[in-house]
């Protein structure tokens, strides 16, 4: 992508390294062959809360360790209406088959990571809950209300975003027990 389009890339440190080496070093159990890509220097290294500013629009970076040891998810602020409306973009909390929480000697801190990323996801303010797989905010369902003319807007709704968080933490906590009681299945959201 940043040969096709010249594009800054800007990231996580954790995430950073990751690009650079193509996906070999990857916490994941899958095949080099299967995570593999050409290696991709970072442009710019974000920090936790740092601003990104492009076209008048301001949005903020929230590392959100877990899913990958950089994950990060964004935030921003639209105003619709005359109203004011924080914009989440999630970036994951999916829990991938064969990563364990414990004793995980690849990402010894995953689990705590995970604590730490829930209890910033609880506290960040969202009125707009967006995600990188449309099925996690319903935007099918959300765009046809939507273009029904349904008021207000679907896509305004802080109750989806904390439904979908506090799952997603009950998920984690459940596989955090078996590992812990040793009866370890993988689960994923």
């Amino acid at each position: 992508m940043k040969e096709l389009t010249r594009a800054k890339i800007m990231m996580s440190k954790a995430d950073a390294v990751l690009l650079a080496s193509g996906g070999t070093n990857d916490f994941t159990p899958y095949s080099d062959e299967m995570k593999a890509y050409r290696p991709v220097k970072a442009d710019r290294l974000l920090q936790d809360g740092e601003q990104v500013t492009l076209g008048g629009v301001a949005l903020t970076c929230h590392l959100t360790p877990g899913h990958t040891k950089g994950c990060t998810t964004w935030t921003m602020d639209v105003a619709e209406a005359g109203e004011v409306h924080h914009v989440l973009f999630f970036g994951s909390t999916s829990l991938l088959p064969g990563i364990p929480l414990l004793n995980n000697p690849r990402y010894p801190g995953i689990a705590d990571d995970f604590r730490h990323t829930y209890s910033k996801l609880k506290a960040l303010p969202c009125d707009v809950f967006l995600a990188p797989h449309a099925g996690f905010f319903g935007l099918a369902e959300k765009a046809r209300r939507l273009e029904a003319g349904e008021k207000p807007n679907p896509f305004i709704d802080p109750n989806d975003y904390r439904k979908f968080i506090s799952n997603a933490e009950r998920v984690f906590l459940e596989q955090l027990e078996r590992e812990a009681t040793g009866k370890s299945k993988s689960l994923s959201n």
